[in-house]
């Protein structure tokens, strides 16, 4: 993976937890996750597996409006099948 897709990843995470007001604890929680887990991801140590990146996506979706800023930006190859 690119440094730069890495960096992005690490900010999706960061500004839908922000969006959600949720902690890295939350988060982690309603991902299924560790929090250490989403604390390495938000630090650039690793990044989050294929599942985990389509549970993020499913949770953007959920979100309905304010949502699909985020998705355009992160996962616009997916933007098609997002339900308006």
């Amino acid at each position: 993976m690119s440094v730069t897709k890495q960096l992005e990843i690490l900010d999706l995470i960061r500004q839908l937890r922000q969006q959600l007001n949720l902690s890295q604890k939350q988060f982690a929680v309603r991902l299924g996750v560790s929090f250490k887990t989403v604390n390495r991801w938000e630090n650039g140590h690793t990044v989050p597996s294929p599942l985990a990146l389509k549970l993020i996506e499913q949770m953007i979706r959920q979100m309905g409006e304010p949502g699909k800023r985020l998705l355009n930006q992160y996962f616009p190859e997916a933007e098609s099948g997002y339900d308006s």
